[in-house]
C-alpha cells in the first residue's frame, strides 16, 4: 500500500516540476485562461453582434428611404400603403376607407414590385 502512495507522490512531484519548468521557460501563450477567454469574446463579437448591428443599418436605411406611396409589411403583418410621413410615424391606407397610425419602428419590410395595388403572394413577402 504504501508503495502505491509513493510511485503517485513521484508522479505528482515530476507533473509540478514539468510545469515549473514549462513556466520557467514561458509556457504556451494560448493556455492562458485569459487569453482563452479574449478569443471566445472576439468570435462571439464576429459571429453575433457584428451581423445584427450590419442588419439594424440596413433595417433603418431601409426606414429612412421610405416615401408616400410605398407598400409595407408591419411587424405586426400588417400590409398597406404609406399615405403619409412625419418624423416618427408613418400613417397607412390597410382598407378603402381605413387608415391607421404606425410607429416607424413598427415597419417590417418595404414590399417590392407589387403595382397593381393586389396584396403580395407569399413568396413575396418572405424575401
Amino acid at each position: 500500500m504504501n508503495t502505491i502512495y509513493t510511485i503517485l507522490a513521484q508522479a505528482g512531484d515530476a507533473a509540478s516540476s514539468a510545469t515549473t519548468e514549462q513556466a520557467a521557460q514561458g509556457g504556451s501563450f494560448l493556455q492562458s485562461p485569459i487569453v482563452i477567454m479574449l478569443l471566445f469574446l472576439g468570435a462571439m463579437y464576429f459571429f453575433m453582434i457584428a451581423p445584427q448591428r450590419k442588419r439594424q443599418k440596413q433595417h433603418e436605411q431601409m426606414l429612412n428611404n421610405l416615401q408616400t406611396g410605398d407598400e409595407i409589411i408591419t411587424i405586426g403583418g400588417i400590409y398597406g400603403k404609406i399615405t403619409n410621413k412625419t418624423d416618427k410615424t408613418f400613417t397607412i391606407k390597410v382598407a378603402d376607407s381605413t387608415k391607421i397610425e404606425i410607429l416607424k419602428n413598427a415597419v417590417s419590410s418595404k414590399v417590392e414590385g407589387s403595382a397593381n395595388g393586389e396584396a403580395p403572394k407569399n413568396e413575396e413577402i418572405q424575401k
